[in-house]
């Protein structure tokens, strides 16, 4: 009986998770209500906190707590494992809105709007617009969604996505990727004479 050798099969090469989607007020804005826009790939907050964290640890200081209304996750860990640290996550009815996120790092405490996963593109950008505004915006952020809604005649939820957002939201490179130059380093301070611009992340 004669044995075939076969030789060893490639290890796969590591799939890296996709980067956040972010848009941030830019250092030295006005407060406002919010400090930015979020607009996760799903509800899972395990799989999509590790992302979020690797894009704010290096901007604001380590990420050590979040808070969330419940409404919208289906399931709250009580603990995140995050690049070699952990992140506490706790909830909050009716003190916490549902569409915003809080993160607290040190002493210090930034509030995010949560854009819906299933959002369509064009209405994400507007809110990631809006909830970064050097000026604003003076909303809450289910104030900020239903404006955005109501101004549009449809809920944002409720757009169909054409292919290209399609590929987009399952982590491939959709029409925003190609529009909106990657973040390769922190963010750059912006002028007072350059208030539109942001810095946006993962997209």
């Amino acid at each position: 009986m004669s044995a075939t050798l076969l030789p060893p099969l490639p290890h796969p090469e590591p799939v890296a998770a996709p980067a956040a989607r972010l848009a941030l007020k830019t250092d030295g804005s006005s407060r406002g209500l919010l400090d930015g826009a979020w607009w996760p790939r799903s509800r899972d907050l395990l799989s999509e906190l590790p992302a979020l964290t690797d894009v704010l640890d290096p901007l604001w200081g380590r990420i050590t707590r979040i808070a969330v209304n419940p409404k919208y996750w289906p399931v709250i860990p009580r603990k995140v494992p995050v690049n070699g640290h952990i992140v506490k996550v706790g909830w909050f009815t009716p003190e916490i809105d549902p569409h915003k996120l809080l993160l607290s790092y040190g002493t210090g405490r930034w509030d995010l709007l949560i854009i819906p996963p299933e959002t369509g593109a064009e209405s994400a950008a507007r809110l990631m617009a809006a909830a970064s505004d050097y000026d604003g915006p003076p909303l809450t952020a289910s104030a900020l969604i239903a404006a955005d809604e109501a101004r549009h005649g449809a809920a944002a939820t409720d757009e169909p996505l054409d292919p290209d957002e399609a590929w987009e939201y399952e982590g491939g490179a959709g029409v925003l990727s190609a529009a909106v130059p990657q973040q390769t380093g922190p963010p750059a301070r912006v002028s007072e004479t350059s208030r539109t611009s942001r810095p946006i992340f993962g997209m």
